[in-house]
């Protein structure tokens, strides 16, 4: 018998956000079995409880900064108006999420629109909107954005997103501190404050420093804060002007893999107190609005991706678990999405949590390709057809990431969970979905 540590991730994650009866999984007290019976699988089921205690969590570490909840994260629109509801922004990375932003009730001001390559077609949306500050990603862009203000004789807010020329290393993908097509380079400053100086239609806020994702380091992470507040003081006093916004980025981390652990937020409240003391003394910064980005932090962990056992195979000695799910709605799980090596998320079989693992199986889906794995040699308690497996961390990066389309299975609804009632937030795909879209060439 293969004994499953007591103390693995996926424990975690169910003894601190879930519950279990008999052996089931609970979502705020709802069964996964009755989930999965009323709305079918696969599919994917979000806590608003989850979602709410993490964002208390932030902002008792980062009770200096303001939060704007980063739409890329996941943009179901439950998630939407829980964020704004509870007073949060929202950082848009297209014109499609600033729509989807504005459809939750985010007044336009509370939107930041960041990301590479804005075309003159998503700018003039953005600045009709009348969102908050357009993060500058280019001189290129810059200029565009001026002309664009010019024509329509309105001055745009913008922030500079300065890319650093050393970042300080960790974190699992590196943003900046290396040639990127995010942001503006740090030795390249100059020139464009000096362009936004000269330019009318420009309303000038502040810089926007991001330099890696899923941090869980403390000491990392504060000193890509510092970093970024140096470049925000040089900025200031180049041009001789108060700074009205300091935005650090996301890059908060959450436990994915075994073996990683939770970000210190303890030690982030302290790092963050000494720097916004620090801030605050110095004049051209002391009234600038800091925020941060957060999105896979809040969201990741209320999210479970059900998928139910379609078979049960042994192949040359080694155990396959084919279910209804796989990396066309969950890419990140397979691997898929960065990984250099494939690591397993968090997995459990949600209707046996009382049962020891007896067996090592690979979980795969229905693809006919050998990259669709949800987790490779996993141990768990010995399955049969009909028993759900269940993804964790899987709020944050997995349905709207996913190749939808591939092999043209339809694509899985999403449920919220808020005080024990259940709510379908996006139906099921359809078969004939993916005919509605095509032009007839007769």
């Amino acid at each position: 018998m293969i004994q499953r540590s007591p103390d693995s991730l996926a424990d975690r994650l169910i003894h601190r956000w879930f519950g279990r009866r008999q052996g089931e999984l609970t979502i705020e007290g709802l069964g996964v079995r009755e989930l999965a019976a009323r709305y079918g699988t696969p599919l994917f089921l979000y806590s608003a409880e989850v979602a709410r205690r993490k964002l208390q969590q932030l902002r008792e570490a980062f009770s200096n900064l303001e939060v704007y909840y980063s739409v890329k994260a996941n943009p179901a629109a439950a998630y939407l108006r829980c964020f704004v509801q509870q007073s949060c922004g929202l950082e848009a990375a297209s014109p499609g999420e600033i729509h989807q932003a504005l459809a939750s009730g985010c007044p336009p001001q509370r939107i930041v629109y960041a990301g590479p390559g804005k075309t003159e077609e998503d700018l003039e949306y953005a600045l009709a909107q009348g969102v908050g500050a357009i993060h500058a990603e280019s001189l290129g862009e810059l200029r565009r954005v001026a002309a664009i203000a010019g024509r329509r004789e309105v001055r745009a807010p913008v922030a500079v997103r300065v890319n650093p020329d050393a970042a300080v290393q960790g974190g699992a993908m590196r943003m900046g501190g290396k040639p990127t097509p995010f942001g503006i380079d740090e030795e390249q400053l100059p020139t464009a404050l000096d362009f936004i100086k000269s330019a009318p239609t420009l309303d000038f806020l502040g810089v926007h420093v991001f330099s890696g994702t899923q941090i869980l380091d403390a000491a990392v992470l504060l000193s890509q804060y510092r970093r970024a507040a140096a470049i925000a003081i040089r900025a200031a006093e180049h041009l001789g002007a108060r700074l009205r916004s300091l935005d650090f980025g996301g890059g908060l981390g959450v436990p994915i893999f075994a073996a990683e652990q939770e970000l210190d937020l303890a030690a982030v409240r302290q790092g963050l107190g000494d720097l916004s003391r620090e801030l605050r003394r110095h004049p051209l910064l002391a009234s600038a609005r800091c925020m941060i980005e957060p999105g896979r932090f809040l969201v990741s962990e209320s999210g479970v991706y059900a998928a139910r056992v379609v078979d049960v195979k042994t192949s040359r000695g080694k155990t396959f678990v084919i279910t209804d799910g796989g990396m066309h709605h969950h890419l990140a799980a397979s691997g898929n999405l960065g990984q250099t090596i494939k690591r397993n998320f968090p997995v459990a079989v949600l209707n046996k949590l009382d049962q020891p693992s007896a067996e090592s199986a690979n979980i795969v889906g229905p693809l006919c390709t050998p990259l669709d794995m949800l987790a490779r040699s996993a141990a768990i308690p010995a399955v049969e057809p009909g028993d759900l497996i269940g993804v964790f961390q899987s709020g944050a990066y997995a349905r709207s990431a996913s190749p939808l389309g591939f092999l043209s299975h339809v694509s899985p609804p999403e449920v919220w969970i808020e005080k024990g009632r259940d709510q379908l937030i996006r139906r099921r795909g359809q078969r004939d979905d993916f005919l509605r879209d095509q032009v007839d060439e007769a």
